[in-house]
């Protein structure tokens, strides 16, 4: 019965989800639900799951606004409000990197994709300590990064003009870790986590990255950019390194990163990636649990010398073939030995058109496996290892 009530309420929520907050009026079919009676005799269990259903309802409500919002509005210092406000509601602890510490601490391969813009960057750290003082045994810290691109047009390597409005939704990964810690924070679940999100605009401009620029990242490494359209991979390159130096159980990253995973499995499924299989694993089977679609995609170390580069320790793409593939292996170089997922939500993150009672739009994929993940989560064991 739990069950039931849950997926009834969350499906209500989406279903009735309007974006028209910039609307001066308001068509009469968008008007949204008063209120909804339930046939269900009241006890502690039903209580619980809806409080549950209403806390990830209000999550995914979160992310699906962020990725509607337009760039002008939701900018870098946008989504570090958003942050501050969840950490002010539910006494979050937060951390929010400005421009002057990127540059201090040596993040140069974020600080390379948003050199052009007007907007500050901010890598934003939000900690939800939720099982801390329950309990004698320790409970395992689960790192969530995402990919927060307020606005890509490519830089230098200038996206087609055609459907450049929809990379509004390139934080999208962003917007998801967000809504995650929301809905975690207002169910008060027992479990402890950490968002880690770079954000900026990757712009044109007089100060912009060029192709074949040389970038040191934080972890030391050196980057040869090859196309500066590949933005998402380093500013997660940087912010793997500060999600790994927490030492984490495990991490996962959200990431509208590749046109190419797109190609692969359409725009409802989304790929994922990943250095151990048994964290793999839970994070597919948290996903299928709660009906959000992703596929196992391999990490080939054959391919990784597609992405060698001659004047610098990697380059930011490889081939054309494979290009999910060689992202994700660009992405592995910056976990250090920490079990990690990777999920390329390009696809499922947002829809070019109204599909069933989703609406056209932001989607919050993530939101719902990410909260699954955990709240089931349980340590990796073994190593990390490579396919």
């Amino acid at each position: 019965m739990s069950w039931n009530l849950r997926q009834a309420v969350l499906g209500t929520r989406e279903a009735f989800y309007r974006f028209d907050l910039l609307k001066t009026q308001k068509k009469p079919e968008a008007a949204s639900l008063a209120h909804v009676t339930l046939p269900l005799a009241s006890n502690a269990q039903l209580e619980q799951a809806l409080a549950e259903a209403q806390a990830t309802a209000d999550g995914a409500d979160l992310a699906r606004t962020l990725g509607n919002l337009p760039s002008n509005i939701c900018t870098p210092s946008y989504l570090a409000e958003e942050a501050k406000k969840l950490a002010r509601q539910f006494k979050l602890q937060l951390e929010v990197l400005e421009r002057r510490d990127l540059e201090r601490l040596g993040m140069g391969a974020f600080l390379a994709v948003t050199n052009a813009s007007h907007q500050p960057p901010k890598l934003i750290v939000l900690r939800y300590n939720g099982a801390n003082g329950k309990g004698k045994a320790k409970v395992p810290l689960l790192a969530l990064v995402g990919k927060g691109i307020t606005f890509d047009t490519g830089g230098i390597s200038l996206k087609p003009a055609g459907e450049m409005d929809e990379m509004k939704f390139d934080m999208s990964g962003a917007g998801s870790v967000l809504g995650t810690i929301r809905a975690l924070a207002g169910m008060q679940a027992p479990v402890n986590v950490v968002g880690v999100i770079p954000t900026c605009e990757n712009m044109p401009g007089g100060h912009a990255t060029k192709p074949g620029d040389v970038v040191t990242t934080l972890s030391g490494q050196t980057v040869e950019i090859l196309n500066t359209d590949a933005e998402g991979r380093l500013i997660l390159a940087d912010a793997l390194s500060v999600a790994s130096e927490d030492k984490p159980a495990a991490v996962v990253d959200l990431a509208t990163l590749t046109g190419a995973c797109v190609v692969a499995l359409g725009d409802k499924i989304a790929g994922l990636m990943g250095n151990h299989d048994e964290w793999g694993e839970q994070v597919r089977d948290a996903a299928d649990r709660v009906g959000e679609r992703v596929w196992p995609l391999p990490l080939p170390t054959d391919y990784r010398r597609g992405i060698d580069s001659s004047v610098a320790d990697i380059k930011n793409v490889g081939p054309r073939e494979g290009g999910a593939l060689t992202a994700g292996l660009f992405l592995q170089e910056f976990v250090s030995d920490v079990p990690w997922v990777h999920l390329d939500i390009a696809g499922p993150a947002f829809l070019a058109g109204d599909d069933g009672y989703i609406t056209k739009g932001g989607t919050g994929f993530g939101v719902r496996t990410l909260l699954e993940l955990a709240a089931t989560f349980e340590a990796p064991k073994g190593d990390a290892s490579t396919a």
